[in-house]
């Protein structure tokens, strides 16, 4: 059975006989499963009394390593997202324990941003089982296929630029 898209393309097609509506089986299928896969993601950490966006802040923080702090500058970078979006989600999670802000000892005007004990039980105990429904959202493809759309994802985004940042501050 075809899938949504398919009937749109379809539908396009008949419309436009002499247009190429091809890019829309493909852009129109990412979309598609970007929107589905946010909100089971979205389901999954709220049954963890996470939201996203905090999930992220401990994932960041956490895969850089002990002490498990970054400078708000580091952070930035690496999110892809507003000062002021990062200064509201911080503020949420200072308010549940999960992260501290504290002054850095050497440069006064420079704020770090740390998982407090809280946080850091809060994303090793979260982060096994985030991987296991990502798996699942993946589940209908066999690992070779896994690899290659990672792949081509990739090659995707660093054609827009999407590479890494330092975030050695």
């Amino acid at each position: 059975m075809p899938d949504a898209v398919a009937a749109v393309v379809e539908q396009w097609r008949r419309e436009f006989p002499d247009l190429d509506v091809s890019p829309i089986g493909v852009v129109g299928r990412l979309m598609r499963i970007s929107r589905l896969w946010d909100k089971e993601i979205k389901v999954f950490l709220e049954g963890h009394d996470l939201e996203p966006g905090e999930f992220d802040v401990l994932s960041t923080l956490r895969r850089s390593g002990a002490p498990y702090e970054l400078t708000a500058g580091a952070f930035l970078r690496t999110s892809l997202v507003t000062t002021g979006a990062v200064t509201l989600r911080v503020d949420r999670m200072q308010a549940k324990g999960l992260v501290v802000r504290e002054r850095d000892a050497t440069d006064r005007r420079s704020v770090k941003i740390r998982l407090t004990p809280l946080g850091l039980e809060v994303i090793e105990r979260v982060l096994p089982l985030h991987l296991a429904n990502e798996a699942r959202l993946l589940r209908s493809l066999r690992e070779a296929d896994r690899r290659n759309l990672a792949t081509t994802l990739a090659a995707m985004l660093e054609s827009y630029g999407d590479v890494p940042s330092g975030v050695d501050d």
